[in-house]
C-alpha cells in the first residue's frame, strides 16, 4: 500500500531527476553554442593569420549578410553602395575585424562568454605589428547561425571622439534603429 511518505519521497526523487536532467541538457546546449560561436569567430580571424593579405572581404551585400545581423548588414551595404555611386570612401575606412587597414597577425586568442540564450560575446586578442589589440564581438544567433551584432574596438589616444563600435559608425542604436539618415 502506498503511504504518504513513499509518495512524497518518490515525487521528490522524480523532481530532482528532472532538474538534474534539465541542467545537463542546458549545460550541453551552452557548450555547443560556445563551440559554434568560437568556430564562427575563429574562421574569421584565421584568414588574417594565413599570410594572405585579403583578410575577410565584406565588399558585397551577400558577404555582409553572411557575417552581420540584418539591420547592421543593410546599413553597411547602403553605405557601400552610396560611396561607390559617389566615388567616395564609405564610413568604414578600416577593416572592422582588426580595427586597422594593414595587418601582420601571427596568432589570435578567442574567449567566448554566453550572455543570454542565442547571444554571446567573443573577446579576440592578438598582436598587430607587435601592438596588442583586443576586439569585442557581440554575437546573435539567427536561424541557428551566428552573426555579428556589434564590434567594439579599442579607443585610440589620438582619436578619442572616433566611434568605438561598428553600430556607432553607422549611427545605429543598440536596438537596431538608425539615429540619423545617410
Amino acid at each position: 500500500m502506498l503511504t504518504r511518505r513513499i509518495i512524497l519521497h518518490t515525487t521528490a526523487y522524480f523532481i530532482a531527476v528532472c532538474l538534474a536532467t534539465n541542467r545537463l541538457a542546458t549545460a550541453g546546449s551552452a557548450a555547443a553554442d560556445d563551440a559554434s560561436a568560437r568556430a564562427f569567430i575563429s574562421a574569421i580571424y584565421n584568414s588574417y593569420t594565413t599570410g594572405s593579405k585579403d583578410g575577410v572581404r565584406i565588399d558585397s551585400g551577400r558577404k555582409l549578410r553572411r557575417y552581420f545581423e540584418p539591420v547592421l548588414a543593410a546599413a553597411m551595404n547602403k553605405d557601400q553602395e552610396y560611396a561607390a555611386k559617389h566615388r567616395e570612401v564609405g564610413k568604414l575606412e578600416w577593416d572592422p575585424f582588426i580595427a586597422a587597414q594593414d595587418y601582420e597577425i601571427k596568432h589570435f586568442h578567442v574567449a567566448i562568454k554566453d550572455t543570454a540564450p542565442g547571444k554571446a560575446t567573443a573577446t579576440v586578442t592578438f598582436a598587430n605589428f607587435g601592438k596588442p589589440v583586443t576586439i569585442v564581438v557581440d554575437l546573435t544567433a539567427i536561424k541557428n547561425d551566428w552573426q555579428i551584432y556589434d564590434i567594439t574596438w579599442p579607443q585610440e589616444d589620438d582619436e578619442p571622439d572616433a566611434p568605438a563600435t561598428l553600430r556607432a559608425v553607422f549611427a545605429l542604436k543598440p536596438n537596431g534603429a538608425p539615429t540619423s539618415a545617410h
